[in-house]
Formats: C-alpha cells, structure tokens, sequence
C-alpha cells in the first residue's frame, strides 16, 4: 500500500485504540486517508486520526460518532469492522447475560455502526466495509464457545451484507486472523498458569510457527479496503499463518 491508495477518502475504524485496530489506523492514515478512531477509549494514534468516543453497545453513540465524522470530513468512504470483546469457556462457562453482551459488541456492535454508515456509504464511489473476524468462525478451538459463536455469526453476516449492497456499490469483505501478537492474547497469556508454555502452544498451533502480527493483519484490512480491489467482495481472507488450510506432518 502507498499513500494514493487512499487520497481523499475518509475511513472510520472501531476499536482503533489497539491492537489490529490501531495497527488499521495508521496504515490507513499512511496511505492517505483522512481517519476516524472511534473507541470507548478514543485515541489520536499520534495525530494519525480524529479521536470519537464511541459505545458499539449503543445505537445512540453510534449515530452520533458518524455524525460527528460526516460533519467533520463531509463524507465516508471505508469501515472497519474492529471492535470486539473476548471470551473464554466451553459451552457451559458463561452465563446468558454474558453471551448477551459479547454479542451485543462483537455482532450487534457490526449492525449498529454498519446501519448509521449505509447512507454515507451509499454516496461514497468505492465505498468499503471491511469486518474482523476470526480463525474460530471456522475451525473448532478448544475454550472458545461463546466467541466463535460471534465470530461465526460475523462472517455469515459479511457474506449476507456483501450480497446487499454490491449492486449499490459496496464491498463488503472480512479479514480471518489466526492468533495474533495483540494486548488481549497478551493478558490471556498473563493470566496462564505457565505463560511460556502457552505462548509456545499458540505459535505451534499455527503452521508458520509464530503469532500473527497486527501489522499483517492491518495490511490485509488495507487490501480489502482499497480502490485498486474493486472485483473483491463477499471474501474472508485469512491471515492466519496457514492454519485454515494447512496440516503439516
């Protein structure tokens, strides 16, 4: 990617304060677009983007963000689909309000900010919408019922949406980590009762034989993203060190 990729257009990311999202952020910025954070915790990824307070969980502080972009660039071009919560246990760990409320940020959290967008979207000339989901929506992980059940729900909903809107000339696209080098898998690890060993877990779970880097998966958002991918919708493109596709003896 290079700096025309995105001249002119504006791009608001959810959940850029870390992580993939603030990786998004600033590769996005660096090539050429114009920025919108918005975050429970907004920040300005060092001028990189217009920092929004925002609550996924809530239809009113969604629509007031986009307002607030829309007013201050006078149009949308790009979202990213980044905010999301974890959750660890099998099926039996979490009670209903807790599948309630990472649902209610990782799926509903999608609708709320994609539904306030559409109609900038709709006049945008080579509008995107580009969802984070993940490795678990379709490989079984062990301790990870309730967030591959949204992550799952994520990509049906990236295909349901693309088939929407292509005739309107909207792309809609998502992005499939595998584990990734992030603050969250951070405090997984910290929480184990022999990091190390997890962590060597992890790495070995993917073929490459290390984590995903937020980086890789920015770049990927990037692509999908871009102008230059105009034939590409209705994809999921892993970045995942190979673990979708591969088994290595």
């Amino acid at each position: 990617m290079s700096e025309p990729d995105f001249a002119g257009m504006v791009a608001v990311v959810t959940g850029g304060s870390s992580g993939i999202g603030l990786a998004t952020v600033r590769l996005l910025a660096q090539c050429g677009a114009l920025v919108a954070n918005l975050d429970l915790a907004p920040d300005a990824a060092d001028g990189a983007a217009l920092a929004v307070k925002c609550d996924v969980a809530d239809d009113g502080s969604v629509r007031s963000a986009i307002a607030e972009v829309v007013d201050r660039f006078g149009r949308l071009d790009v979202l990213v689909n980044n905010a999301g919560i974890g959750a660890q246990g099998d099926v039996s760990a979490n009670d209903d309000e807790e599948w309630h409320r990472v649902f209610d940020v990782n799926v509903l959290g999608m609708v709320r900010v994609s539904r306030a967008a559409l109609p900038y979207l709709r006049r945008a000339p080579a509008a995107a919408v580009v969802n984070t989901c993940s490795i678990v929506a379709t490989a079984g992980l062990p301790q990870r019922a309730l967030y591959s059940a949204t992550k799952g729900a994520v990509l049906s909903l990236t295909l349901a949406m693309a088939a929407d809107h292509v005739r309107e000339g909207i792309r809609v696209n998502c992005v499939a980590p595998g584990t990734a080098d992030t603050p969250w898998v951070g405090r997984l690890l910290g929480r184990a009762a022999d990091p190390e060993a997890e962590l060597a877990a992890l790495r070995a779970r993917q073929p490459m034989g290390r984590l995903v880097s937020a980086a890789e998966v920015a770049n990927a958002i990037a692509y999908l993203a871009s102008p230059l991918s105009g034939s590409t919708t209705g994809t999921v493109l892993a970045v995942d060190g190979g673990m979708h596709g591969l088994r290595l003896r």
